[in-house]
């Protein structure tokens, strides 16, 4: 049966002044529910990209460059989640990176107002901190009338790049004798 016999079908049973069949009044409730589940949804995309050759796992100091028009602190939350993975991350301008810094980490982060304001994008940039070469990039986009977490969208592209690290234990030389 094509769209045109049901529509057919359909204008028939109204004009017979007869009750609908059960499967078209079940449709009937179902429709409002379905259009308000696909909007609350939205359509989320998440992408993140490593250059060839490179181990992220092997980095031990990163820096999350400050954006001058982050009033919400997403730095301090980058560096917090990676601190939280293991790694030794600090957040600032680039004027105060401390010099053993390996990797600076960039972002832009986008927000929008539906009743509340909540982060819908996030991309992520991954420089090599001397020579500005780029190593990774990650984007995370979840469009959705419920809000998001700022830390739900970071940890999605964090986890991607980085795995739990744990710190080699310092090595004690041995007691003299």
């Amino acid at each position: 049966m094509t769209c045109d016999t049901a529509t057919i079908d359909l204008a028939i049973w109204k004009r017979r002044d007869e009750a609908l069949p059960i499967a078209h009044t079940r449709m009937k409730k179902l429709l409002p529910w379905l259009a308000i589940i696909s909007l609350l949804a939205g359509c989320a995309e998440f992408d993140t990209r490593v250059a060839q050759k490179t181990n992220l796992g092997n980095l031990q100091h990163i820096y999350v460059q400050h954006l001058l028009t982050d009033g919400r602190g997403i730095d301090q939350i980058i560096a917090r989640e990676l601190r939280r993975l293991g790694y030794d991350a600090s957040a600032g301008p680039l004027t105060l990176m401390p010099a053993d810094t390996e990797v600076v980490l960039l972002y832009q982060d986008r927000w929008t107002y539906d009743f509340t304001t909540y982060m819908i994008e996030i991309d992520m940039q991954l420089k090599t901190a001397h020579s500005d070469r780029l190593i990774a990039e990650g984007r995370s986009f979840r469009p959705s009338v419920l809000g998001n977490s700022p830390v739900d969208l970071i940890d999605q592209i964090v986890n991607k790049w980085f795995k739990p690290h744990v710190p080699p234990v310092p090595q004690t030389p041995p007691a003299a004798s």
